[in-house]
C-alpha cells in the first residue's frame, strides 16, 4: 500500500498531476527545481535478503582532525545526533546561495542529490533517452536551459563539492506514478540500469566540461516521489556502485539498515505538533498537510513556524531517544511564499551547533558506522524508533 503522509494515493495522484501542470516544464531556470519533485511514500516490507554491507573509503586524516566526533564511541558513549540536509533537484543558484554561508557558518555539510537532465541543455535533450520504452527526451521535470546555464551551473555545484557538501543522483526524468508511463513505480532492474547508466553520462559530459565531481563520488540518491519497487531498484543501485538509498520511509526516526546491499536512510513519518497529525518530514508533504498544497504566500510566516517547529521536536525526539540519524527532506523551492525553504534555513542554523548534534553528509555518516563495533551498530538499530 502506497502512503503519502496522511494521504490517500488517489488524493496524492490527482494533486501530484495538478501541481506539474500549473507548474509547467520550463519556470526560471535558475529554479527550475521548484516544478519537480512530488513525494509520495511507499511503505513497504524491509527485505528480509540484507546482502553484504557497503562500504565508503575510510575518512582522510584532514578530515579526522577537522571532525573530532569521527570516531569509534568508547563504552557508554552516546553516538551524535546526526542531521542529513538533503535537496532533490539540487541545482538552484538562489537556494544555494543562502544555504552554503549558513552551512560554512555552523561548520555543517548537506547533500545535494542531482536531477541529471538539469546538466543537459534544452538543445541537447535527445541524448537523453530514457527507459521502459520511454520517448527519447521525454521528461517529466524540465532540462537545463541554455548550454551557457549548464556552464554557470558547474561553476555553483563546484563551489559546493570544493566546501565538503555531497553530490548524490535524483536519477534523470522523474517520471512518478501521477505523470508519463511507465513510471518508476513500474520500472525492472534494467529500466533502473539504463536510468543509471544515463545519469553517469550526463554527469561523466558535465565532468569533461570542467564539473568536479569525482567519478566515484555518487554513493546514493532519492528515487523520484519516493517511488519504486525495491527488489527491481536496489539490485541497479548496487551494480552502479551506490551505497546508500534514502527513499524508502518509516514511522519515526530509524537507524539506516542494509537492505539488498545497500544502506537505508528512511524518510521519517512524524508528528505536526500544530496539527496532532502524522506527515511524512518532506517540504511538499508538510505544505499538503497544512492546506492542501494551495499557494497561500500570506500564510508563510506561519507555515515556516509551524514546520521549524515540527522539525525542533523531532530532532529533540531523537536527541534524547535513539540518536538515529534525522533525515531532512527539502527541495529548492518557494512554495507558498518560500515558507518551507526559510523552515529549513533556519533549522539548518539553529540545529547544527547544538550539543552532540552533527550536520553531516550521508557518506560521513557511514564512514563514522565503519568505525563502530557492530554489535553497537545492531543494539542501536533495535532500539525504539524515535517519536515526537
Amino acid at each position: 500500500m502506497k502512503r503519502w503522509g496522511w494521504l490517500t494515493t488517489g488524493v496524492a495522484l490527482a494533486l501530484a498531476l495538478a501541481l506539474v501542470m500549473t507548474l509547467g516544464p520550463h519556470k526560471d531556470q535558475e529554479s527550475q527545481a521548484d516544478s519537480g519533485p512530488l513525494p509520495m511514500a511507499p511503505r513497504l516490507p524491509t527485505p528480509k535478503d540484507a546482502g553484504p554491507t557497503p562500504t565508503v573509503p575510510a575518512p582522510t586524516a584532514a578530515q579526522l582532525q577537522k571532525q573530532p566526533w569521527m570516531h569509534k564511541l568508547a563504552p557508554g558513549e552516546k553516538p551524535p545526533q546526526f542531521v542529513l540536509f538533503s535537496f532533490d533537484g539540487a541545482v538552484s543558484k538562489q537556494h544555494w546561495d543562502k544555504v552554503l554561508p549558513i552551512a560554512r557558518q555552523k561548520n555543517a555539510h548537506v547533500t545535494g542529490l542531482l536531477s541529471g537532465v538539469y546538466m543537459l541543455a534544452d538543445q541537447d535533450a535527445n541524448q537523453y533517452q530514457p527507459p521502459a520504452g520511454l520517448k527519447r527526451g521525454a521528461n517529466d521535470i524540465s532540462f537545463g536551459g541554455s548550454r551557457q546555464d549548464i556552464a554557470a551551473r558547474i561553476g555553483y555545484l563546484n563551489q559546493v563539492i570544493d566546501e565538503g557538501h555531497e553530490i548524490g543522483t535524483h536519477y534523470n526524468g522523474h517520471f512518478c506514478s501521477g505523470g508519463t508511463q511507465p513510471s518508476v513505480d513500474k520500472w525492472n532492474t534494467d529500466a533502473w540500469n539504463q536510468e543509471l547508466d544515463q545519469f553517469k553520462q550526463i554527469v561523466d559530459q558535465a565532468r569533461a566540461a570542467g564539473f568536479k565531481l569525482p567519478a566515484d563520488a555518487v554513493r546514493g540518491g532519492r528515487t523520484p516521489c519516493l517511488e519504486g519497487v525495491w527488489d527491481q531498484a536496489f539490485p541497479a543501485m548496487a551494480a552502479h556502485g551506490l551505497v546508500y538509498d534514502t527513499s524508502k520511509v518509516a514511522l519515526g526516526v530509524q537507524w539506516p539498515s542494509v537492505q539488498n546491499g545497500v544502506y537505508e536512510f528512511p524518510m521519517p513519518e512524524v508528528r505536526v505538533p500544530a496539527l496532532g497529525k502524522q506527515v511524512v518530514m518532506m517540504d511538499f508533504n508538510l505544505w499538503y498537510s497544512l492546506n492542501g498544497a494551495q499557494e497561500q504566500p500570506e500564510r508563510a510566516p506561519e507555515f515556516t513556524q509551524i514546520v521549524f517547529d515540527t522539525y525542533k521536536s523531532v530532532h529533540q525526539a531523537a536527541l534524547n531517544g535513539n540518536r538515529a540519524p534525522l533525515v531532512v527532506g527539502n527541495h529548492f523551492n518557494e512554495w507558498n511564499g518560500s515558507a518551507f525553504s526559510s523552515a529549513m534555513e533556519q533549522f539548518l542554523g539553529y540545529v547544527c551547533d547544538k550539543p552532540e548534534t552533527v550536520c553531516a553528509t550521508y557518506t560521513e555518516v557511514i564512514q563514522w558506522m565503519q568505525l563502530q563495533d557492530p554489535a553497537v551498530l545492531d543494539q542501536l538499530r533495535k532500539m525504539p524508533a524515535a517519536r515526537n
